[in-house]
């Protein structure tokens, strides 16, 4: 039997060189941008605190681990709770070589007072983790559940003030969506920061504080604050014992205490400058994935009791729009929109 030769169509050939050039425009898209000069990365915060903390930890990640060819610099922007820090990254429009690490304040502030920015002028990157919220009790209280204390704080408002960090922040969001929701009336009490309400409650000058996790462990270690529920889903997951006797897993979640929030949590979040392009995003959302994949990192959520969650690009787009959306209507009953 001969074999006849086979020659390509031109169709083929096409389709052939198509795949070719596809192929190879995938790689080079894989390596599309690259940074040539060295980063800032602002943390929009003051110095020793959360964010400034999380913001040295990637530095020292990404050196630690060669992640980068060029060299990072974290700078503390921290005037108006972080706005200070925001309103660079807007001036800084197309500018690749900023990020800014913080919470949602980036987005939740403007609500709020006239900064000259808004979210949308900052091009969302990722949220890297995200705390857990707790409702604090003062050991000094008989309450041993949120049921109980909710209750009390109904028949009587005046007797359990709730404390919190700062005035208009996610704290005093908390308390007002409580009241919201169950019919409470908590008087909030503002504290310059998270660690000043629970040295408050420890205290017993408050009745409660909503906090994250980490701001409140030396007390509970100790005796003199006792964690009522967390606004999670599900209960949190790490189960070696922080006390004599309980463990983070431990706390019940808050519906299932019959408060009716299932989840409110309070994101660490990275933005670049508005004006970059897809691929300059793109490469901070996987430099950013590997920094969180790394044992330094994990070492961090366990040591803050942090949620490991990793939100990236458009999906975490979405999140910021889902979370300014039920912060906005709980501002507009409040009357502080802006």
């Amino acid at each position: 039997m001969a074999i006849s030769s086979f020659r390509p169509s031109i169709p083929v050939l096409a389709a052939g060189f198509a795949l070719t050039l596809s192929v190879t425009g995938a790689a080079q898209a894989a390596e599309a941008w690259q940074p040539t000069k060295n980063i800032e990365i602002i943390a929009a915060a003051g110095a020793g605190g959360g964010t400034d903390q999380l913001a040295r930890l990637i530095q020292s990640i990404i050196t630690k681990h060669d992640l980068l060819k060029v060299s990072t610099v974290v700078q503390n922007k921290g005037g108006g709770n972080g706005a200070e820090g925001f309103l660079d990254i807007k001036l800084s429009k197309g500018d690749p070589y900023k990020i800014i690490v913080g919470t949602n304040n980036a987005y939740l502030l403007p609500m709020v007072a006239k900064l000259g920015y808004q979210w949308t002028d900052l091009t969302p990157v990722a949220a890297v983790a995200q705390d857990d919220f707790i409702l604090w009790g003062s050991a000094k209280l008989p309450f041993k559940s949120a049921k109980d204390y909710i209750a009390a704080v109904k028949a009587d408002p005046s007797k359990y003030p709730m404390g919190g960090s700062q005035s208009k922040d996610v704290d005093q969001t908390l308390t007002m969506l409580i009241n919201k929701v169950e019919g409470t009336k908590f008087t909030y009490i503002p504290f310059k920061s998270g660690g000043e309400a629970v040295t408050q409650l420890a205290g017993g000058h408050i009745g409660s504080n909503t906090n994250n996790p980490s701001e409140s462990v030396s007390q509970w270690k100790a005796g003199q604050v006792i964690p009522l529920c967390v606004f999670s889903k599900e209960r949190m997951v790490y189960t070696d014992k922080v006390t004599d006797t309980q463990a983070w897993s431990d706390i019940p979640t808050c519906a299932s205490e019959g408060i009716k929030i299932d989840e409110y949590r309070f994101p660490r979040t990275v933005f670049m400058p508005g004006g970059v392009t897809g691929a300059q995003r793109d490469f901070y959302v996987e430099l950013l994935r590997k920094v969180t994949q790394t044992q330094e990192f994990k070492d961090y959520l366990t040591r803050g009791a942090l949620v490991p969650s990793f939100v990236a690009g458009d999906d975490f787009k979405k999140l910021v729009e889902a979370d300014s959306a039920r912060a906005r209507d709980i501002f507009e009953s409040a009357g502080w929109l802006k």
